[in-house]
């Protein structure tokens, strides 16, 4: 009986390590089932997957979603993208990197390189993963520094993923590290008996690091061709804990002397990205007490760095534009109180991005920050910036009625990344309605990236004029969704 030892470790998915697997959910998710993941929409998925062979239920006669789950969760996991609830329907919204991977799909170098930035934005915690929430750092990110250190010849033993970095490592800083590198070179004086005795002393948490580890994760990354794998000699059979009244003998898997390194077409690529994206950056919190956990998980798929998209050829000129819904939500948090210009700057080009609104920043005592032309019905409206390190407390709408009058506005739209519910009520039953930074932002990201060139203002205009004294966030995340879950 394994060694029963309850320790907290880093959590590696489990449930597929089917590149192609992988490939044909994220198509599906995207193309068939248009982002919809509702429980109708994965009995047909299901399906799909079964008359191409990619899935086999063990009873014909049953069909339990478990496994269809597992494979959104794979999507979820390696940060293609996560899952949003929306009343009692469930959607599927595809991150920035997992849009270009399903763009970039039949270009297998390519997919590389967006699979290994997508490590390098994968966090521990995140919402794809079960890792407790002591364990604050980019994993993938250490690994691939590991793999680049020549004191460590460029490689590393499964052993001393599974044994030191998956349970010794919460968080990590340059000392850390060095310390870290020290514990690798003594690991590597044991002998294969030396390493059973390890293993064995606290076989309960190993077994599963093994099982995540070499059965699932080292063999993914190798279908990929992000790493090569060389294998090892037999160290020991690892057994799970026998469930309770269990009548078969308890599960066992193998515990290896195999190492990995990186590919060499991807060395390159790996430093080039580590020279921006530190392994000792802090990630992002998702309890974090000042910001919705919504607003985080956005921000952690959000990942889309420039060094990529030069690697791969994609466009300069989309890179900066999606830039700007970036700067939008970066503005309007203002931490310092100095960026409040700034994100006035950045709403006015988000505005002139709707090819029948001009927008033209005003600002200064007495006057909107941004007078706007909706030229199609030849409407004016004002929009007021509202950058703020904590909540907004209170909207003046006295004072926005008569800025709105100076320009001939019909109406005013509040933009800021948070407010108190009070703030509401000051715009009942006013022209006024407010919008979250991130909901602009967000908005605006989908079109820039699905190349939608004539962004129609209509979409707001519809939305405002029913809803006056509202907060319209909702409103407007339900029409990217809804446009964006139908685009191929």
């Amino acid at each position: 009986m394994p060694t029963m030892v309850k320790r907290n470790r880093w959590i590696l998915y489990k449930h597929t390590c089917n590149y192609e697997l992988i490939k044909a959910v994220a198509l599906m998710v995207k193309n068939q089932c248009k982002t919809d993941i509702s429980v109708s929409e994965r009995y047909k998925m299901q399906e799909r997957l079964a008359a191409i062979n990619l899935y086999k239920t063990r009873n014909p006669k049953e069909k339990p979603l478990d496994s269809i789950a597992h494979r959104i969760n794979t999507l979820e996991y390696w940060m293609f993208g996560y899952e949003y609830k929306e009343d009692k329907n469930k959607r599927f919204v595809f991150s920035p990197l997992g849009n270009l991977f399903l763009k970039f799909i039949n270009d297998e170098e390519k997919l590389r390189k967006i699979f290994i930035a997508m490590l390098f934005a994968f966090q521990f915690q995140h919402q794809g993963s079960g890792t407790d929430k002591e364990f604050q750092l980019y994993p993938f990110r250490l690994i691939f520094q590991l793999l680049c250190d020549e004191r460590i010849e460029y490689k590393l033993y499964h052993c001393e993923v599974e044994c030191l970095l998956s349970v010794s490592v919460k968080t990590i800083d340059f000392n850390g590290y060095e310390k870290l590198v020290e514990n690798i070179l003594e690991l590597r004086e044991k002998t294969i008996e030396e390493k059973e005795i390890l293993f064995k002393k606290d076989e309960h948490t190993y077994v599963n690091a093994v099982h995540e580890w070499e059965y699932f994760t080292v063999t993914l990354f190798s279908q990929i061709g992000i790493i090569a794998e060389i294998k090892g000699d037999f160290i020991c059979k690892l057994f799970h804990p026998s469930k309770t009244n269990a009548k078969s003998s308890p599960t066992c898997r193998n515990a290896t002397n195999g190492y990995i390194s990186l590919a060499n077409e991807q060395k390159d690529f790996v430093k080039n990205m580590l020279s921006s994206y530190s392994y000792a950056d802090i990630p992002l919190r998702l309890d974090d007490t000042q910001r919705m956990r919504y607003d985080v998980i956005k921000e952690i798929y959000g990942f889309y760095p420039k060094i990529l998209l030069d690697e791969i050829g994609e466009s300069d000129e989309l890179s900066l534009l999606l830039e700007l819904p970036k700067l939008i939500e970066e503005y309007s948090i203002n931490p310092d109180n100095e960026a409040a210009y700034k994100f006035e700057e950045v709403l006015e080009k988000g505005f002139n991005m709707f090819m029948n609104v001009e927008a033209k920043k005003i600002g200064g005592a007495g006057h909107t920050d941004i007078e706007c032309l909706y030229i199609a019905k030849k409407k004016k409206f004002a929009v007021e910036s509202k950058s703020t390190a904590n909540k907004l407390l209170d909207i003046n709408s006295g004072r926005l009625r008569e800025q709105r009058e100076k320009i001939g506005g019909e109406y005013t739209i509040v933009i800021t990344p948070r407010y108190v519910p009070a703030a509401k009520r000051d715009i009942k039953d006013n022209p006024i309605v407010i919008i979250l930074a991130s909901t602009f932002a967000e908005y605006l990201y989908n079109h820039i990236f699905h190349e939608v060139r004539e962004i129609d203002y209509a979409d707001f205009d519809d939305v405002i004029v029913k809803n006056y004294g509202e907060d319209i966030s909702r409103f407007i995340s339900d029409v990217t969704l809804n446009k964006f879950a139908t685009t191929d």
